[in-house]
């Protein structure tokens, strides 16, 4: 049973991360930390928590974890990235990875060195439906994919429960950085292939300009597939998933959804031929309790830092075409 200590214990950790491990089979939660000793310590004893740690150093050096999971805002993963690393801790870092690329080949180059097993939690990449989508595009059900299309929208106007999420210094950014490294990182996943160029239009938000409120980019894969990213805080939560072939198209209506079925439909010209039913409710759950197989040399993670690297080369060439208003190349990293 691998004991995992939970650095940055915010809104996230609470909803999704500690439901995950709730019903988990190879690991539990005996640590957290927050930035005020009285908030670690009542988190503690609302989810049953052993230790409680106002300090990153503090959780990291402590022998009563296995493993770190970080879940801190995005400005603060690099550091604590390697404050677990430092220690000797296998870490799990949320998405998205860091605020740039170069953070991110410091925290792989980091982990190489120190032989420590870094991971990203790409959730979506644990669940049922994103799972049998790639299977079945692998499988040739819709032929050559043209076409690939991914959603995320949810509202984050002021008020938002994540208080830093409209801070670019804390952020890195809007609803690309937020949820458009998942809608990258599923389509890289499902279609098996790199992104080589990225265009990308945004909308700015209305307080501030130097972030997005909503965008769209363009994917150019290195084998001819056409994705379609569109990604939004004005909206109320969507995250449909399409996929168009030479000869069917694959679909999700609400593909990113962990609460209820989601049912995915393959079409053959106008028609509706199959259609098949899953659950996406363990998906946090196979996503810690495969680090933890990975923690005990039991089986690879399946989503390694260099996959967050890759992600994140994506989301700059992303925030550099919103600059340049250009088609800008993606560097590979893997």
């Amino acid at each position: 049973m691998v004991r995992f200590g939970i650095l940055g214990f915010g809104l996230h950790a609470a909803k999704r991360v500690m439901a995950g491990f709730a019903v988990a089979k190879n690991c539990r939660v005996t640590a957290l930390s927050r930035r005020e000793a009285s908030k670690a310590r009542a988190s503690a004893d609302q989810f049953n928590i052993p230790l409680a740690f106002d300090s990153a150093e503090k959780l990291c050096r402590s022998p009563e974890i296995d493993a770190v999971f970080v879940t801190t805002p995005n400005a603060c993963h690099v550091d604590d990235v390697l404050m677990a690393i430092e220690y000797g801790k296998p870490v799990l870092c949320e998405k998205p990875m860091a605020m740039n690329a170069e953070e991110c080949r410091e925290m792989v180059e980091a982990a190489r060195r120190a032989n420590v097993l870094l991971g990203v939690a790409q959730v979506f990449r644990f669940e049922e439906s994103t799972g049998r989508l790639r299977e079945r595009i692998a499988s040739g059900d819709i032929g050559k994919v043209v076409f690939a299309r991914s959603e995320f929208s949810f509202p984050a106007a002021a008020g938002h429960p994540r208080t830093w999420i409209n801070d670019a210094a804390v952020a890195g950014g809007g609803p690309i950085a937020d949820v458009g490294v998942h809608c990258v990182d599923a389509l890289r996943y499902m279609l098996q292939d790199e992104v080589t160029r990225v265009g990308a239009r945004g909308i700015p938000g209305e307080k501030s300009a130097e972030m997005e409120a909503a965008a769209a980019l363009t994917l150019e894969f290195s084998r001819g597939t056409l994705g379609m990213v569109l990604v939004s805080y004005r909206a109320g939560y969507r995250t449909p998933i399409e996929f168009v072939g030479e000869n069917g198209v694959l679909r999700a209506d609400d593909g990113f959804n962990v609460e209820r079925p989601i049912t995915l439909e393959l079409r053959r010209a106008e028609s509706v031929i199959e259609t098949e039913t899953l659950s996406n409710r363990y998906a946090y759950a196979r996503q810690v309790d495969s680090f933890a197989f990975a923690v005990e040399g039991k089986a690879a993670f399946p989503v390694p830092g260099e996959v967050g690297w890759q992600n994140q080369e994506v989301l700059d060439s992303a925030y550099r075409s919103l600059k340049s208003g250009k088609m800008e190349d993606v560097r590979l990293v893997m």
